[in-house]
This record gives C-alpha cells, sequence and structure tokens, in this order.
C-alpha cells in the first residue's frame, strides 16, 4: 500500500491501495498486509470466508457484480465493514486470474481508497478522452506506443484519404483494450521529425511545449497563403502518480487556421508598408505591388494605370466614365522566369475596357470588384479579346478581383488579381487584403506621381536657365553634358556658360549654387543672368567675382521689416563659380575661382594636370578678396570645368576624383562629345548624387597672319593714314568689300583716341569669324552714345559706327581702355 497526503502527490488526493484474491464462487482465498492495515481484519479472520459478508449491506444493487458471474473484468464502488465496526468507502476492481488453460481460476481484487466517486470518475476521463472534439494523444515513453482518440482517428482517415493531417495521427494501430482509445505500436509514420525532436524534449526535460505544423487543403495550391491549414499542438509531461517520474507526453491540437490566416495577412500589410513604394517612380511602385501579391495572393497580378499619371499629370478627381483606357505598367505571374506568360497586354501598351469589364466596373464605381468564370460579364469581357480568350483557355485563369487605385480622393488605375486552375477562387477576405493592398500601393504611385510631376517643372525651368545651344565662337572648341542629380536628391544649381567677348575672346563659366530644388534653380538662373550682364561690361575676372559676390549679399540681405513667408521663400544662397577668359590672340587664359572645383588642362604633349589656383571664399561671404591666375596655353590645350558632383561622391573626395578626371582626359577619344561621354562614363555611377555639369574647350589660336596691330601718335593728321594702312590690310587679306565700312569706323575711333584719350594710341585690326577694329588709349574715360541735337558738332560719329557695324564697345584695361567695333565679313 502507498499513501499519498491530500493535495501533495502528483495524483492530487491521498490514496490507499490494497489487493485480495477470490474464487469464482465468491470465497476469499488471499488476504495481503495493506489489506490487513486498509480494513483492520488479520487474514486468518477472513480467508474462507464470503467476499459478501465484507460489505455494509449485501443489498446494494451497485454490488450484485460482485457475484463474478463470468469471467469478464469488472470496476465499481463499494462500502466496506471495517473490523471496528464503521464503513470504509473503496472503490473494487477485479481482474480474472487465468489458469494454464486460459480459463479463468479466480479474480484478484483491487481495493483502493479515496472519494467514493473515484472509479467512476476513472471511467469518465477515460471516456472523456476517448469521445474529445479535439484530436488528442499519449505517447509513452517506455514502449513507445501512442494512444490517440477518435477526432485524431477521423484526421488520420482524412490523411489517408489525400488531405492534411496531424502529427502523431498516422499510425499503424494495433488492439484497443475496452477504452474507447487506439493503441499504437509505432511511433507516427507520418510524423515530421519536428514535432518527434519535440515530443522528446517535453520527455527529457519535462516541460510544456508547443508545436505548430502546416499544410495545404486538399484543394488548395500551394502557391495561397489564404488556404493553408495550421494546427497548434501544446505537449506535456505525463507524471507517474507513485514516483513522479516522467512515463509519457500527452498531445492536443487545435486547428488555428483562422489565426493563422489573420497573422499571414497582417504579415503581408506590414511587409506592403515596406517594400511598396521605396522609390519616387510611378513604374517602380507599381511591379512592387505586383511582385508582393504574386504567388502569395494571386497566381497573376497587372497593375494599368491612367495615361496622364504614368507621365506624372494630374488625373481626374472621382470615379471615371464607363469607358477608360489604361496604359500597363507592371504584371507579375508565378510562372518560373523573367517573362510573364499569362500577360495579354504587353507592358507600356494602352488597352480600352469595356464598360461591363471588371476593371471598368471596378473604376466606375469605385469599389472592388469579384468576378470569375461564374460571371456572364467576366465571360463577355474575355470573348471579346482574342489575346484574353487564349489566356484564360491555357492558364484556366477562373477568379479574378479588380481594386482601384484611389489616393487623396483620386483615382489613379486599378489593380487585377486572378487565380488559375489549381487554386481555390478568391472571397471576401481576399478581396479586404487585395483592396488594402491597392491602397497602399495607390498612395506610393500618387507619391511618385507627384514627385515625377514637380522634378519635371523643376527640370524644365533649370533647362530653360541654362544655356540651349552654346554661342558660336572663334576662340575655342566647346562641348558639355549636364546631368541631373538621381531622383532622389531634386534638381540642383549646377550651371556653366560660354560668354563671347569683345576681340575674338571668350568666357567660360561654371558654377554651382549650394543645395537642391525649385530655389537652388531659381538662384543659378539670376546668378548666371548676373555673370553674363557683367560679362558684356567686359571686366577681368577678379572683379566680375567682386561685383557678383556683393550681388549674392544683396540677394541674401532682407530688410527687417520684411514678410517672414518671403524670406523663407527666398532663402539663403550659397554657391561657387569659376570664371576664366581665354584671348586667342595672346593665347593667355586668366582665371578666377569662388571656392569652385579648380579646372583641369590637358596640353597637345598628352599630359593633363590641375591648374592651380588662388581659390577666394563661396560667393555671399563678403570682404575678401578675389585673385586671378594666367596660363599661357599652347594651341589645341584641352580645358575641362566641372562641378562637384563629378569629382567628389560618397566614397571619393576632391583630390581623388581630380586625379581620375586627369586619366579619363588622356585616353583615346575622336572628338570632344566622345571625350564627354568617357569621362562622365569613368566618373559617375548610374544615379548620381548631385548634379552634374562638364564644359570642355579646346583653345585655339588666331596667328599673326590673321591679325594686324599698329601704335599711332597723338597727331590728328595721322587719321588719314591710319585709314590707309587699314585698307591696304584688307587688301591683303582679300576683304576690300569691307574697306568703306572699315575705314569709317577708324577714322572715328582713332580721332576719339586723340581728341579725349591718352598716349600711347594703338590700333589693331583682327580677321576671324568676325571682322575687329580695336582703337586703345591710356585714358579711362570711354565714350558714351548720345543724340545729337540739329546744331552740335559732335555726337555723330558713334551713331554712325552703332548703325554700319553688327556691334561696338569698350573694355577696361590695365593701362586705359580699348574701343572697338565688330562687323560681318563680306559676302565674297
Amino acid at each position: 500500500m502507498a499513501t499519498y497526503d491530500q493535495g501533495s502527490g502528483p495524483c492530487g488526493w491521498s490514496v490507499d491501495v490494497a489487493t485480495a484474491t477470490v474464487s469464482l464462487d465468491g470465497i476469499v482465498t488471499g488476504w495481503s498486509e495493506d489489506a490487513r492495515r486498509l480494513l483492520g481484519y488479520r487474514a486468518p479472520e477472513v480467508v474462507g470466508r464470503a467476499a459478501a459478508d465484507l460489505l455494509l449491506d449485501r443489498e446494494a444493487p451497485e454490488v450484485a457484480g460482485l457475484s463474478f458471474i463470468g469471467s469478464r473484468e469488472w470496476s465499481g464502488a463499494a462500502a466496506l465493514r471495517h473490523r471496528d465496526g464503521h464503513c470504509v468507502e473503496v472503490a473494487l476492481r477485479a481482474h480474472p486470474s487465468l489458469g494454464g488453460n486460459g480459463r479463468s481460476q479466480g479474480f484478484v481484487v483491487t481495493i483502493t481508497t479515496g472519494p467514493a466517486e473515484s472509479a467512476h470518475d476513472r471511467r469518465l476521463v477515460e471516456q472523456a478522452f476517448a469521445q474529445a472534439s479535439i484530436p488528442l494523444s499519449t505517447h509513452s515513453t517506455a514502449s513507445g506506443l501512442w494512444h490517440v482518440n477518435a477526432a485524431a482517428k477521423g484526421w488520420d482517415q482524412a490523411a489517408e484519404d489525400g488531405g492534411d493531417h496531424l502529427p502523431g495521427t498516422r499510425t499503424r494501430t494495433g488492439t484497443g483494450a475496452g477504452t474507447g482509445n487506439d493503441r499504437h505500436e509505432a511511433a507516427p509514420a507520418s510524423a515530421d521529425e519536428g514535432f518527434l525532436r519535440c515530443v522528446r524534449r517535453v520527455a527529457e526535460e519535462a516541460t510544456p511545449m508547443r508545436y505548430e505544423c502546416f499544410a495545404p487543403e486538399p484543394s488548395s495550391s500551394a502557391l495561397t497563403f489564404a488556404r493553408q491549414r495550421a494546427w497548434g499542438v501544446e505537449l506535456w509531461p505525463v507524471r507517474d502518480c507513485d514516483t513522479g517520474e516522467v512515463v509519457g507526453v500527452g498531445t492536443a491540437a487545435f486547428d488555428s487556421s483562422d489565426q493563422h490566416s489573420a497573422r499571414q495577412r497582417l504579415a503581408l500589410l506590414q511587409e506592403a508598408g515596406t517594400s511598396i513604394g521605396t522609390t519616387l517612380d510611378v513604374t517602380r511602385t507599381a511591379k512592387e505591388l505586383a511582385d508582393l501579391a504574386v504567388p502569395r495572393l494571386a497566381d497573376f497580378v497587372s497593375v494599368d494605370l491612367l495615361d496622364s499619371v504614368s507621365h506624372g499629370e494630374e488625373p481626374v478627381p472621382g470615379p471615371l466614365d464607363a469607358t477608360v483606357l489604361l496604359r500597363r505598367v507592371a504584371h507579375q505571374s508565378a510562372t518560373e522566369g523573367e517573362s510573364v506568360p499569362e500577360a495579354a497586354i504587353d507592358l507600356g501598351r494602352v488597352d480600352a475596357y469595356p464598360p461591363f469589364s471588371p476593371p471598368a466596373r471596378c473604376l466606375t464605381s469605385g469599389q472592388p470588384v469579384l468576378s470569375g468564370s461564374d460571371d456572364p460579364d467576366f465571360a463577355r469581357w474575355i470573348a471579346g479579346h482574342e489575346m484574353r480568350t487564349a489566356r484564360v483557355e491555357e492558364f484556366g485563369f477562373h477568379s479574378v478581383m479588380a481594386t482601384a487605385l484611389r489616393a487623396r480622393g483620386i483615382t489613379l488605375g486599378v489593380a487585377v488579381f486572378a487565380r488559375s486552375v489549381g487554386s481555390p477562387p478568391f472571397d471576401q477576405d481576399d478581396l479586404l487584403l487585395a483592396e488594402e493592398l491597392a491602397g497602399r500601393a495607390a498612395v506610393g504611385v500618387d507619391n511618385a506621381r507627384r514627385y515625377t510631376r514637380e522634378r519635371t517643372y523643376a527640370l524644365t525651368l533649370q533647362r530653360s536657365l541654362l544655356p540651349s545651344d552654346l554661342p558660336k565662337q572663334a576662340a575655342v572648341e566647346v562641348a558639355y553634358r549636364y546631368l541631373p542629380a538621381g531622383t532622389g536628391a531634386g534638381v540642383g544649381g549646377d550651371w556653366f556658360d560660354v560668354v563671347p567677348l569683345s576681340g575674338t575672346r571668350v568666357a567660360l563659366v561654371v558654377g554651382d549654387v549650394v543645395g537642391h530644388g525649385i530655389q537652388a534653380s531659381a538662384a543659378m538662373g539670376r546668378l548666371r543672368t548676373a555673370v553674363r550682364t557683367l560679362a558684356d561690361v567686359d571686366l577681368p575676372p577678379d572683379e566680375l567675382l567682386t561685383h557678383l559676390d556683393d550681388l549674392v549679399l544683396h540677394l541674401t540681405s532682407h530688410d527687417d521689416t520684411a514678410d517672414s513667408r518671403i524670406r523663407d521663400d527666398i532663402g539663403e544662397i550659397g554657391a561657387t563659380c569659376l570664371y576664366a577668359v581665354y584671348d586667342p590672340v595672346s593665347r593667355i587664359c586668366t582665371l578666377a575661382s569662388a571656392g569652385h572645383v579648380p579646372p583641369v588642362v590637358l596640353l597637345p604633349d598628352g599630359t593633363a594636370s590641375v591648374v592651380r589656383l588662388s581659390p577666394g571664399p563661396l560667393l555671399g561671404v563678403g570682404g575678401l578678396p578675389f585673385e586671378s591666375t594666367e596660363l599661357e596655353l599652347p594651341e589645341g590645350s584641352l580645358l575641362a570645368f566641372c562641378t562637384d558632383g563629378l569629382v567628389e561622391t560618397r566614397d571619393r573626395d576632391i583630390g581623388l576624383g581630380l586625379d581620375r578626371l586627369c586619366e579619363s582626359l588622356t585616353g583615346p577619344v575622336s572628338s570632344l562629345e566622345a571625350t564627354c561621354d568617357a569621362v562622365l562614363k569613368a566618373l559617375l555611377p548610374d544615379s548620381p548624387d548631385d548634379d552634374v555639369a562638364l564644359l570642355l574647350a579646346r583653345t585655339r589660336a588666331l596667328h599673326a597672319d590673321q591679325v594686324a596691330a599698329w601704335y599711332l601718335p597723338s597727331d590728328p593728321a595721322i587719321v588719314a593714314d591710319a585709314r590707309a594702312q587699314a585698307s591696304r590690310q584688307l587688301a591683303a587679306w582679300g576683304l576690300e568689300d569691307a574697306a568703306f565700312v572699315t575705314e569709317l569706323v577708324v577714322s572715328e575711333l582713332v580721332t576719339n583716341a586723340i581728341r579725349y584719350g591718352a598716349v600711347p594710341i594703338g590700333m589693331r585690326l583682327i580677321r576671324g569669324r568676325t571682322l575687329i577694329c580695336e582703337v586703345s588709349d591710356a585714358s579711362n574715360t570711354a565714350p558714351h552714345l548720345r543724340r545729337a541735337r540739329t546744331y552740335d558738332e559732335g555726337g555723330r560719329g558713334l551713331q554712325m559706327v552703332a548703325q554700319l557695324t553688327q556691334g561696338w564697345g569698350t573694355r577696361q584695361t590695365t593701362v586705359g581702355k580699348t574701343i572697338w567695333a565688330e562687323q560681318a565679313l563680306p559676302a565674297s
């Protein structure tokens, strides 16, 4: 006999157990010491007596089974009389004792104390296990046998018929023990290794665990998560009531398909939040939606947008009319490979959707549409398009969902989800999920559309502020490239320009406004206009940058009483600029820099180097001087001007970038245009982070046979001689047709220099793309064009020069001024 205190043992109550043997005719033939302690009778007092004499009430109907008729097993509750007369409530269980011939020779009776209904409860527990509506099973660690209830057997049979099954249910069954349970002789034949490892861990560690398993429904395609069955199996250790040792493992399985499906949908929506709309590109966003939905929700997905949306334009608010034209921007299928054979419309093509088609009905009503092969409108739509008919017959599409892409009250397009043969039809839960995915994609598409529109406007503004075509001039041969930043940075303020100057000289300009966006582009346009205006004044590079610096300071200094919103819109302007003037007559290039990247020069002998400058501060700092640097360049030298976006990247500083620029210029190229392409390919990634401006200039030279110069005394009589010298030079050049105008220009300019200027006086004729006449003197006083009154003796000379020539002007020099006039070469 073993005794456990109330609540202290594994079974939860105190228990006394005793045994006795009884013959077939009900006579006690054996009595244990545990029986003596339980009822007080010694063996001689009981052995040989009828077992019924120990009953408190011999006539009780519940003990009628003590007659032991037959050889069956029996159990029940009884009230026994203790030797001292008090009642002892016990549970009796009689087991037949068989002889060598297999016949019953008597019974072994187990007497168990405890609650009166303990035996009944034991039977009740067994029946509850057998009849439970959830699959239950037990595993014996000693024998390795499995016991399963009827619910688990049902899943076992479903698995045999091709359905899904639970871990631990598909086994070889043996004979039962009359309890309604099946005893299995081996481990589950179909249990996965993960479940078996979990069973072993529970038995070894004596701690409960949970195991999840998944399987597709018999009618479900493996491509769609919505039809996947999920089971959660609870496992716990089973302990022996006497020793407390783990003797087995109990399992209970619960169908968690609904919860698993909900988790899968939430996971898909969460992934949509991070994988849809990763870029500000309309087509890429639409493709991200298609890639996410296939194959987890559909076998084929197409995304069609209104044609205006694909170009970044504003679509018409509200639902669309019945008939719509949509452009295919993305599609995806579960078929392996890069191609999408299920598509009836090619990417980029426009297709008309009739009003009865699911996409058109969706766009017209603004509500998602669930359709399929049982929908007459679906069959009518498919039959009206030869390619769609072929695709439906080939791939067996039978269920379709159409959801509108709507954001901020604007309809952008439609997404169509389709399932083919082998996949179950869509249901309302799928429609809600598709609508949510389409809504999130619509926000990304609308953001990309708005960005595309704003970027297009900004690029249009920026390109309108940049030179559309460089002017013709004789000093240099030029080529250029301008690349806006990638889609993430926005337009910037990089710019360049080529400005023809007097005396066949040319100004080469490149600059960069700090920042990106419309403000940077607008500031760039103002600076470029200012540089052109100052260049027309023919200022030296250092003086031009000084005036430009003052202009930037003026633009960024706001009146304290100004509206704060206006100040915020204007913003602070910070910019760099490099201004260079090249004279093809002297072959001198004069440069000045306001914090800009220095240029690179490639000499005719093939050596490339960075030009050493004395860079000044950025424009807008103020108070610091700018210095000029002069270079004498051989004819055919190549100057490369650029902004920092070309030479500076995240993993490369400006110094290394300039070295690579030098290397790229020395490569074999056929033209300046090819050189531009080679430089960009060598230094830039596919999508640069910053705007890039590149300007290449190959120097030319005007030789002695194209320039004639004279020094003139300050004597009015020399004017006639100057006209004669000019005529002789024009005759030598074969430009006799220009002699009349040239003589008038020489007469006026030389006379003014003698009358109002100072010595030394010089005259120069230059034959380039035009004919230029220059007269210089040592005076800084510049003439002004004015209208002469009727009786004025002077003031008509410059008016005549302005009328007879293409242009005239004056420029300051280090020793005075130069007045020039330019005229076209004669047609002959």
